[in-house]
């Protein structure tokens, strides 16, 4: 089963020739997180698709535009959406994991035991 990435509209993903594009190791490993999530069974495509459209309707209708646009950070920010609404995570597990993925160095992506704390 493999993520329907023939996204249209706003939601769709960075390309350049037809091929996506990241700007940074870490937005592929995102990207990489929520297919592979996805194809795991966590959660389905269409619900995820339309967190990252409402998070980039929120971005572009928040008139105080102090950031960027980024569509990684949106991305990463609709698969917390996601995981927490289905109650996959726990939204302070998402976020700390979520920061670990965008920090960590090239050649670092084996994965690390979680220490839950309830």
């Amino acid at each position: 089963m493999t993520a329907p990435l023939d996204i249209e509209g706003p939601a769709a993903p960075p390309r350049r020739n037809g091929e996506l594009v990241f700007a940074e190791p870490w937005e592929g490993r995102a990207f990489a997180m929520a297919v592979s999530l996805y194809e795991a069974g966590a959660f389905p495509w269409p619900r995820f698709q339309a967190a990252l459209i409402a998070r980039i309707e929120a971005w572009e209708t928040a008139l105080a535009q102090d950031e960027p646009y980024h569509y990684y950070r949106l991305w990463l920010a609709a698969l917390e959406d996601v995981l927490v609404g289905l109650c996959v995570v726990s939204t302070d597990e998402v976020s700390a994991r979520t920061y670990a993925l965008a920090q960590r160095p090239l050649g670092h992506d084996h994965r690390h035991e979680h220490h839950h704390a309830h």
